[in-house]
C-alpha cells in the first residue's frame, strides 16, 4: 500500500497516462514518450554544457557535457552516464535535467551518452557504446578538466544494466580502471519472473507487459549473445573485481527483486556495495524532480556520490 499522497498522485498518473508502448513500434513509443517531457527548469545550476560526438562500434555516439559551477583547486570526478528507457526510448535530452544536478550537486563532469537505442540496434550494442564511451571518458578526462582516477559510471533502469556491463566490460578487458558504478533500480533480467514482478506487475506505473516488451525489443530474435553478461549481467560468473557500487532499489517496483538480488551477489563477490532501498516508492522516482520524495533520495545519492568521489582521491 501507498501512504504518500504525493506519491500516489504520480503512480496513478503514470498509470493512466503513460504510453501503452507494448502496443506500438518502438518508433511510435519513443513519440509518445517524448510528448510527456516537461521543460527543464534548472538550466543554470550548471556552468556550461558542450555536446559532442564521439568514436563508437557503430559510428558516432552523441555525448552531452555538464561543467559544474566549482572553485576546486585540481580536476574533478568524470561520470559516464547512461539513461534509461527500455532500451528503446529517451535520450539525452530525456535526462537533461537530472544531468545538471548530478553534475552540480556532486561537483564532477558528467558525460550523458545518447547509445544506439533497439529495436533498431539489437543487444548487446547498447552496451558496446556505454563501453566506449567509458574508454573515451578515460582517455579524454584531462582535456575536460577531470581525474582519470576518479572515473564512474552510473544508469537508471536500462542505463543501469549498461553500467555494469560496461564495468563487466573494462574488468575483462583491463581498461579503463572504474572507480565506483552507480545503479539506479537497473533491468537486469529478461526472465520478468521475480516475485516483485508477481506483485508489482501492475498498478505501480511500470508494468511487467511493458518491461517483456522492451526486452523483445532489445533481445536478439535468437536470444543469443555472448558474453551473456552483456544483456543480463546477473549471468556473470563473478563479480570479481568489480569497483565499487553504489544500488538504488524501489519496492514498488517490479524490477526490484533483481536490483537487490545484484547489490547482496556484488557483496557476496567482494565488492563494496551501498544500497539504498526504498520501500514506498516506484520505477523511475528518481528522475521525477519535482517529487519531493525523489528530491530527499537524491540527496542521499549525491551524498554517497561524493563519498565515494573522496575515496578515488589520493
Amino acid at each position: 500500500m501507498v501512504f504518500d499522497e504525493e506519491v500516489a498522485a504520480v503512480i496513478r498518473s503514470l498509470d493512466e497516462g503513460f504510453p501503452r508502448v507494448e502496443e506500438m513500434t518502438g518508433a511510435e513509443a519513443r513519440a509518445a514518450v517524448a510528448a510527456r517531457r516537461q521543460p527543464v527548469d534548472n538550466l543554470d545550476v550548471v556552468a556550461r554544457t558542450e555536446d559532442r560526438r564521439i568514436p563508437g562500434p557503430g559510428g558516432e555516439i552523441p555525448v552531452r557535457l555538464y561543467f559544474p559551477h566549482h572553485d576546486a583547486g585540481g580536476p574533478l570526478p568524470v561520470v559516464v552516464f547512461c539513461h534509461g528507457g527500455g532500451f528503446v526510448f529517451c535520450d539525452i535530452e530525456s535526462h537533461d535535467g537530472f544531468c545538471r544536478e548530478f553534475s552540480a550537486r556532486t561537483t564532477s563532469v558528467v558525460i550523458s551518452v545518447d547509445y544506439r537505442l533497439a529495436p533498431e540496434h539489437k543487444a548487446p550494442a547498447a552496451a558496446h557504446d556505454a563501453y566506449a564511451a567509458l574508454i573515451w571518458a578515460a582517455e579524454h578526462a584531462r582535456e575536460l578538466g577531470g581525474d582519470p582516477d576518479r572515473l564512474l559510471i552510473a544508469g537508471d533502469s536500462a542505463g543501469g544494466n549498461l553500467a555494469i556491463s560496461a564495468c563487466l566490460m573494462a574488468r575483462d578487458a583491463g581498461r579503463p580502471e572504474v572507480a565506483a558504478q552507480v545503479l539506479i533500480y537497473p533491468a537486469l533480467d529478461p526472465a520478468c519472473d521475480t516475485a516483485s514482478y508477481r506483485e508489482r506487475g501492475t498498478g505501480y506505473g511500470n508494468t511487467k507487459a511493458a518491461m517483456q516488451w522492451y526486452w523483445r525489443q532489445y533481445l536478439p530474435e535468437d536470444g543469443a549473445v555472448e558474453p551473456r553478461y552483456l544483456v543480463e549481467p546477473l549471468a556473470a560468473a563473478t563479480f570479481r573485481g568489480l569497483p565499487p557500487a553504489i544500488v538504488v532499489t524501489a519496492g514498488l517496483d517490479p524490477l526490484s527483486d533483481e536490483g537487490r538480488a545484484c547489490a547482496r551477489a556484488l557483496a557476496r563477490d567482494g565488492v563494496a556495495v551501498t544500497h539504498r532501498h526504498y520501500p514506498g516508492l516506484f520505477h523511475g522516482f528518481l528522475t521525477i524532480m519535482p517529487l519531493q520524495a525523489g528530491r530527499s533520495a537524491r540527496d542521499l545519492l549525491w551524498h554517497d556520490l561524493c563519498a565515494a568521489m573522496k575515496r578515488g582521491t589520493p
